[in-house]
């Protein structure tokens, strides 16, 4: 530990922002745990640091012996040729010494003790820090890149960040020396200590660009009540307003656009789609999709939509890769099916279908549906499914009384 990696641990310190004071302090103090374990108490150790020289000194008394057999023990000999010819076997010499001098193990031993320290107070102001900072957006500097997991290591002021792999919308890339914004969402333990870790792709993430680029969110005129997301791709945020006269969507474009173009640059282009909260699940489920032309919209007991549209408005309902629909649905809490008005009328006469005993069909006897159950055909849907040939090969059936059967089912 010589005079230059003191000064190397308080520039350190500095760069990390951490107590001068206080570094000093655990650099004597670990000096004095480590040779303290080679002194006994009559040696009255004491380790300062001598601002003159910017070193590190350590003062302690030696026990004059007849022979030097540890740190605290002088020889009579050297004691007299260096010291006092008048000492003799029992006294102390008080002996003053650079921390460089010692043998070079016990200055390792020093230094790893005091490294372990300091990694410990930085990982305590990481902490802090991180607690100040946590479910914020901060910015930071792209530091370096990790080519083994494909991390970005970001420079955030106060120590270094990452932004993970998975925590990074795809197709989005940057070098060193790029200036980046993200969410701190949590922090690791790892083998360097603790990291703080960014987010581009949560959800919290738009809703901090939000809070910070609309006025009404930011003045409690307008709530955001949920945003579902597929990063890089789309996002769907529900607002509610507050106040009278607010319309959400006017007050998250802004003049000419300026708000939302703000988040989407942010986002890399990444669609934005504002949803009006509505109490009225229909109408909710339309505004999640985003069409304006929607024929009807049937609620299920089961948590279910089906939304009926225009055939030159499915594709649009769906959206590309059945993004539009599924974030629409997660939106809502109801599975969202899409049909047009035949596809409808026909989902709808199969579940009567499958509901209907065949007895229900036009031209059934009793004799017939006899028959027709011992087979194993019991609904309607049964029927509707089956060929002609095969209703016609079962015994007291012929082939008119089959298609006549083929008939009833497909207009039940």
């Amino acid at each position: 530990m010589s005079v230059n990696i003191l000064d190397a641990v308080m520039q350190l310190a500095s760069l990390k922002q951490l107590d001068g004071a206080l570094i000093q302090e655990i650099i004597v103090d670990s000096i004095t745990s480590t040779l303290s374990k080679k002194l006994d108490e009559e040696n009255e150790l004491e380790v300062f640091i001598d601002d003159a020289v910017r070193g590190i000194k350590v003062r302690y008394k030696c026990l004059v012996t007849e022979l030097e057999s540890g740190l605290g023990e002088i020889s009579l000999a050297d004691a007299r040729a260096n010291h006092d010819a008048d000492l003799k076997l029992g006294d102390y010499v008080q002996k003053e010494m650079s921390l460089h001098e010692f043998e070079p193990k016990l200055v390792k031993t020093a230094q790893r003790l005091i490294q372990d320290r300091i990694r410990s107070l930085e990982d305590e102001k990481i902490q802090n820090d991180f607690d100040k900072q946590k479910h914020t957006i901060v910015s930071g500097k792209i530091k370096s890149i990790d080519e083994n997991n494909g991390g970005y290591r970001v420079d955030i002021g106060y120590t270094d960040a990452l932004l993970p792999l998975d925590e990074q919308i795809e197709n989005e890339y940057y070098r060193v020396g790029d200036n980046i914004k993200a969410y701190v969402t949590n922090i690791r333990n790892g083998n360097r200590g603790v990291v703080v870790i960014l987010s581009r792709t949560n959800p919290e993430f738009v809703k901090k660009l939000f809070e910070a680029e609309i006025p009404s969110i930011f003045n409690n005129k307008m709530r955001i009540r949920k945003i579902v997301r597929e990063p890089g791709i789309r996002s769907k945020v529900e607002l509610e307003a507050l106040a009278e006269n607010i319309d959400p969507i006017t007050e998250c474009v802004g003049p000419k656009g300026t708000r939302i173009d703000s988040i989407r640059k942010e986002l890399h282009g990444e669609q934005i789609d504002i949803v009006v909260h509505s109490e009225d699940l229909e109408k909710m489920v339309e505004n999640a999709l985003g069409i304006a032309n929607t024929k009807r919209v049937v609620i299920e007991r089961n948590r279910a939509a089906s939304v009926i549209v225009e055939e030159a408005d499915k594709v649009i309902a769906i959206g590309k890769q059945g993004k539009n629909v599924k974030l629409a649905a997660k939106l809502t809490g109801l599975k969202i099916d899409i049909f047009t008005t035949l596809e409808f009328e026909e989902k709808m006469a199969k579940e009567r279908r499958t509901i209907s005993h065949v007895n229900e069909l036009d031209g059934v006897t009793p004799k017939i549906a006899e028959v027709l159950r011992s087979a194993g055909y019991t609904s309607v849907q049964d029927i509707f499914q089956a060929s002609v040939n095969e209703l016609s090969a079962l015994e007291g059936l012929g082939a008119k009384t089959a298609e006549k059967l083929k008939e009833s089912a497909k207009y039940f």
